[in-house]
């Protein structure tokens, strides 16, 4: 019934629009604005078919693009895949090769904010006509798939295809696709790529990927292709053989970022750093990044090297001077965020237990008096874990629910929270919690908002109003 009404709704919608605007806004006869009102629809179509749930599987999306005259074979891909540090590696390489002069595709998810943060080019979100253009060129397809026997494809893969389709009608120089979960199940692995990425391998999604880092290690492994270039910056030597071994098995030429790549901090703030990097075929000394943690010097370096195999293996022309600038110019929100200086504001989408890892060796950089932490996450995380190592870090903490059906007992978290002898608030409205954490600060404190990336967004939209209005 939900994805009736909403399909409805939609046409509806878009068959009164006389004239689109650029933001995807159009009046009809009488005046009235129904742009938004399609373009809603359109948004409430896609969240219809998360009903479908997570199924493995590329037999629908594969026959979704045969239908749609297979996109993915016009585009040039770089395919990323990791546990961690996807998003960061994706925007880097990305704002590198829009500063050499190219029309850059990037898909990444989950969004914080705005759906349309998903497809970019060039860091310009999809236009909303767009949005509502491709939904209802889909739909049709998605109708005749059910009627013919299939399956329904997912809501990620419905988003998956509604990305290819939508890059190479663009024509974009390169596509740069990140990876949603794991990487030979994953709906993005109909794509050949020119490289595949794998930033790091952990524990993660265990329920769907297997027990183990081995195992995991060989799923991610998946969406290496022959005649291609492999590369990973793990640290974890099991890990490292694990993709190497496939990449040999295919014909795939391979890399590892730490050992034919290395790089080394020169200095590092609370708002950006600066290493020295020795690439695969030059040195780059004082390369600078907004993105904090030294973390993301290996995803830095995963993203120069990424370039360096574009213009050896391919003969792309990268200015050296891209590559410095790209960098510098790269953010991305929710990654160790500094929103305020004071009091200290921090955002980390830490979701995992390695990101917590992460976000816990980090917090070194940031000076304060108390820490508050507000920590959401989702009941398929090594929640304990998370826990045990963020909560002694704070001197008071903050829990709140994931806006996600996969929250599951988010209030255990207080529980174990509770044993570290800090005291333990439960809020269940993530845009609540923060505010009362951020109303609790004195200027030298600082609050951390960690977790679920869907907790994140909005917590984040919560905060950046909130701070706004008090300027």
């Amino acid at each position: 019934m939900l994805g009736q009404e909403v399909d409805k709704n939609l046409r509806s919608g878009a068959e009164r629009l006389n004239t689109v605007r650029k933001d995807g806004s159009a009046l009809e006869a009488g005046g009235e604005d129904v742009g938004d009102r399609a373009y809603q629809a359109a948004l409430g179509y896609l969240v219809s078919l998360t009903k479908f749930g997570m199924n493995f599987g590329l037999g629908r999306i594969r026959e979704l693009l045969n239908r749609l005259g297979h996109p993915e074979k016009k585009l040039k891909i770089i395919h990323i895949g990791g546990t961690n540090g996807k998003g960061s590696t994706t925007v880097m390489a990305a704002e590198i090769l829009k500063e050499a002069g190219y029309r850059v595709g990037m898909f990444t998810s989950p969004h914080l904010q705005d759906y349309r943060e998903r497809m970019t080019i060039n860091g310009e979100m999809i236009p909303k006509h767009r949005v509502i253009d491709l939904i209802q060129r889909l739909r049709p397809h998605l109708e005749a798939l059910v009627a013919s026997g299939v399956e329904h494809p997912t809501e990620f893969e419905v988003n998956t295809a509604m990305c290819l389709l939508y890059f190479a009608e663009e024509e974009v120089d390169y596509a740069l696709i990140e990876v949603g979960l794991g990487g030979e199940i994953d709906s993005t692995n109909v794509v050949t790529p020119l490289i595949s990425v794998i930033t790091n391998v952990g524990l993660d999604h265990m329920d769907y990927l297997g027990p183990d880092i081995p195992t995991i290690a060989r799923n991610k492994a998946g969406i290496i292709k022959p005649n291609s270039v492999a590369m990973t910056a793990s640290d974890r030597p099991e890990v490292v053989a694990i993709i190497r071994q496939k990449a040999q098995e295919v014909g795939a030429r391979f890399w590892h970022v730490g050992e034919d790549v290395r790089w080394e901090s020169r200095w590092s703030g609370e708002v950006e750093q600066e290493f020295d990097l020795v690439g695969l075929h030059a040195t780059y000394p004082k390369l600078r990044i907004s993105l904090v943690g030294s973390h993301q010097l290996a995803n830095a370096a995963t993203a120069v090297t990424i370039c360096e195999i574009l213009e050896s293996e391919y003969g792309v022309a990268i200015p050296r001077k891209a590559i410095y600038t790209g960098l510098r110019q790269a953010v991305w929100p929710g990654r160790l965020e500094l929103l305020s200086l004071k009091p200290k504001v921090l955002l980390d989408g830490a979701h995992n237990f390695d990101g917590a890892g992460v976000l816990a060796q980090s917090l070194h950089l940031y000076s304060r008096k108390r820490l508050v932490l507000v920590l959401g996450m989702l009941a398929d995380k090594e929640r304990e874990k998370v826990v045990n190592l963020l909560v002694p870090l704070a001197d008071q903490v903050i829990v709140t629910r994931p806006n996600s059906p996969r929250a599951g007992d988010w209030q255990a978290l207080a529980d174990i929270a509770g044993k570290h002898n800090r005291p333990v608030r439960v809020i269940e409205d993530p845009k609540e919690a923060v505010l009362e954490g951020l109303a609790s600060l004195e200027n030298e404190d600082m609050l951390c908002v960690t977790g679920s990336l869907y907790m994140l967004s909005d917590a984040r939209q919560a905060l950046v109003e909130k701070l706004k209005s008090s300027l």
